[in-house]
């Protein structure tokens, strides 16, 4: 049956590997097959011993196996293929098939297998059962004391083989966590006369056993316990349930860890209430089945747990009250197999949370593998029932899988570089089947040469995938230059130009101390020169032709030869002046260079021949000195006005086209000329106006008698302004003091503080007479 499910698929492997013959290779400068190999996906080698020849370079025999058909290499291809070789035989025990595989990569290039799968009738099961024992747990402890005998006969009914186990915790014995009061760590329950357990973290009660009997016993010692905050330690326990495989006792079996609570969890980070700051080291801590270094490791994180219950394949089913369910769904969504139900609160339906969970669980198939080197990347097509297909995966995953249904997956695993050997596991979660997978790089040509022949490399050397290996003293394509003593590195400094370190420009080979420059007969490209330097295919390209087409020139050696009537780094000028010429033939209009049969105009002159400059200040003014000198005699040049104005011509007619000016000379009088520049900078042509407008001279009389007169006018004016203010002040002082003596009361009558004078003195010496 698994023969037959593995060679469904093999097909979509062949084509696959048809597709890579196809991939294109990216030439790079190799020199052996091993390079060309490792250089792309695509890329073959011709080991055909005169494919290449004298002064074509070894990189040749690299390429893609469709152009080295074409160019006639035939049978003499090597192109190693990665691919994969199963072995191991069907069983019907076993669930995954094939048991190993064996694969060759090449690098970039992937290797496609199949895996089989068939879920089995009555896989055995191993059930722990982990509980919270907090204190609001009471009523579900009672229940399961009363069910356990009916757990282990619902587990039955699934399989024929099936073992239970039991473990509870608690949380931390260090505040915040449980109340360390001595009396409280003995009796840690609110109610005094409750029979209660002291708080532990975690307690391993019995390991995996199918005896009824004894899980009752068990179990129904148990009694309650407490703490004090609403978190519990399930973290934890999990954790030691997990790594401590041997006191558990979990076979090789469906592993499933039922974890029931009615309450969240702490996690990493939350030690540090109490003063826990030693990272959980992820390792089995049991010691007289207690977990007693709860207090010194703090709580596991979310991440380490998930790696953990993926490492031992263990399976949980989180059994919690409603208000939790949300909080634990998001946790199972981070364990790629788990399951949550909701536990009524006497959790009086565990047996059937757990049977649902199961079902759901073992009919959900996730093919992984193990961690991988980042240089391995694996995906899945996955070939599920009911035609459901997905491609290109992280993993394969099919859902609703029955008793007895054979799936399909389709790995596909790439190398991205040339590896050494790698072993890596594949399993589907949950089981305890698995798949190895053993790889090793193909990084070698493996050519597999012929009998040596005694012409083969001048009978000094071997042939190693076609290309000659000479021996010491010999040196060149087919070993036919004797070294004399001298090194291969003297040899070849010879073929290094300037003592580069490239050897003939890495366009030709060394033969000799010699450089035989390679060909390219399909681009018609010429290589040359005692380096190899030289090439007539590298120089500048004008209107999308190498130096302009061989109408313009030749490229000799990185630099275009220009043939006659022609110029310029790309030959793209024409080395005429007949574009540059004004109306009076004169090149440029003396203001510019011609260059490719254009003016390339002084600053300020425009194109096409450097006639007009529109930017340019105006003359007028700069010249009106030798416009005086030359037309009147006068003004700061008359001494030496043919030096001074050498360039300046009169003309008794207007030119067109000429500048109309009118400017002041030394006399102060305007004058009006009209100028035109001849070709060259500084040359005009200057037609002036015979009449000079000068200003009359000054009136002295008028204007010594109207200065006086003015002055007295103005003496006059500021008197009477004086005059004015002093009236004004005068008039203002009076009619105060015309107001003020108004307002005095100068009548003895009418004074009420007037009194009349009293004499009181008496002459002592005064007798009346």
């Amino acid at each position: 049956m698994f023969p037959k499910g593995f060679l469904l698929l093999s097909g979509s492997g062949l084509l696959f590997l048809t597709t890579a013959l196809s991939l294109e290779c990216t030439k790079y400068t190799v020199k052996t097959c091993q390079d060309c190999i490792q250089s792309g996906p695509g890329c073959a080698w011709c080991k055909k011993r005169d494919f290449t020849k004298v002064g074509e370079p070894d990189s040749n025999r690299c390429d893609t196996k469709e152009q080295l058909l074409q160019k006639g290499c035939g049978e003499d291809i090597i192109f190693p293929k990665s691919f994969a070789q199963s072995t191991g035989q069907s069983n019907n025990n076993k669930q995954i098939y094939p048991e190993e595989v064996h694969l060759q990569l090449r690098q970039d290039q992937p290797a496609v297998f199949n895996v089989t799968f068939r879920r089995a009738e009555d896989y055995p099961i191993d059930l722990y059962y982990l509980m919270d024992l907090s204190y609001s747990m009471e009523d579900d402890l009672q229940i399961v004391k009363k069910l356990g005998g009916d757990l282990l006969n619902a587990l039955k009914k699934i399989t024929k083989k099936a073992r239970i186990g039991f473990g509870a915790f608690v949380d931390k014995t260090v505040l915040p966590f449980v109340n360390t009061h001595p009396e409280k760590l003995q009796n840690p329950c609110p109610i005094k006369e409750a029979k209660c357990q002291p708080p532990f973290a975690f307690r391993h009660v019995l390991s995996l056993t199918d005896d009824v009997e004894r899980f009752k016993e068990e179990v129904g010692k148990q009694d309650i316990s407490g703490n004090l905050d609403a978190p519990e330690g399930g973290l934890d326990a999990m954790m030691q349930a997990a790594v401590c495989g041997a006191k558990i006792g979990w076979s090789n079996v469906t592993r499933l860890l039922v974890y029931t609570t009615d309450d969240g969890f702490h996690f990493a980070g939350d030690g540090k209430l109490g003063s826990i700051l030693t990272p959980c080291d992820g390792k089995c801590h049991l010691e007289e089945n207690m977990y007693k270094k709860s207090n010194e490791y703090d709580y596991p994180s979310v991440g380490q747990l998930v790696q953990k219950l993926e490492e031992n394949n263990i399976q949980p089913i989180f059994a919690v009250t409603s208000k939790m369910v949300d909080t634990y769904q998001k946790l199972g969504e981070m364990i790629p197999k788990s399951a949550v139900g909701e536990l009524q609160e006497n959790s009086n339906n565990i047996i059937q949370l757990i049977q649902d969970a199961y079902n759901s669980l073992s009919s959900k198939i996730i093919l992984d593998h193990s961690p991988l080197p980042n240089f391995i990347k694996i995906t899945y097509d996955s070939f599920c029932p009911n035609k459901i297909h997905t491609k290109d995966k992280p993993r394969g995953e099919c859902e609703n899988v029955k008793i007895n249904d054979q799936i399909t997956f389709q790995v596909k695993i790439t190398a991205t570089k040339c590896i050494e050997n790698q072993t890596i596991t594949i399993r589907p979660l949950g089981f305890t089947d698995s798949l190895t997978v053993n790889m090793r790089g193909r990084c070698n040509c493996e050519c597999d040469e012929e009998i040596r022949e005694s012409s083969d490399c001048s009978g000094h050397g071997k042939v190693d995938c076609g290309i000659c290996r000479c021996s010491d003293g010999f040196t060149g394509k087919n070993c036919d230059c004797e070294t004399g003593g001298k090194s291969s590195k003297e040899l070849e400094k010879r073929c290094q130009k300037d003592n580069a370190s490239v050897i003939c420009s890495g366009l030709g080979d060394c033969v000799c101390g010699q450089c035989i420059c390679h060909t390219d007969e399909e681009s018609k490209k010429q290589i040359y020169g005692t380096f190899c330097e030289c090439d007539n295919m590298n120089c500048e390209i004008h209107n999308g032709r190498l130096c302009g087409g061989e109408e313009r020139g030749l490229c000799d050696c990185g630099k275009c030869k220009c043939n006659s009537g022609f110029e310029g780094s790309a030959c793209q000028c024409k080395t005429s002046t007949e574009g540059c010429v004004n109306r009076k033939s004169r090149v440029c209009s003396g203001r510019g260079e011609c260059l490719c049969n254009t003016c390339q105009c002084k600053s300020g002159y425009q194109p096409p021949v450097c006639e007009h400059c529109p930017g340019c200040p105006s003359p007028c003014a700069r010249y009106i000195s030798c416009v005086e000198c030359l037309a009147f005699g006068g003004g700061p040049f008359q001494k030496n006005c043919s030096q001074a104005c050498s360039t300046i011509t009169l003309k008794n007619d207007e030119l067109p086209g000429s500048k109309t000016c009118k400017e002041k000379d030394s006399q102060n009088c305007w004058i009006s000329y009209s100028m035109f520049q001849e070709d060259g900078e500084e040359t005009y042509s200057i037609t002036v106006s015979p009449e000079r407008e000068c200003p009359a001279p000054p009136n002295i009389a008028a204007i010594v008698g109207g200065t006086i007169a003015g002055v007295a006018l103005i003496g006059l004016l500021l008197l009477l302004i004086w005059k004015l203010l002093t009236e004004l002040i005068d008039r203002k002082e009076y009619h105060r003091f015309e107001k003020e003596k108004s307002k005095a009361k100068w009548n003895d009558a009418d004074n009420p503080l007037f009194k009349s004078a009293t004499t009181t003195v008496v002459n002592p010496r005064f007798n009346g007479q």
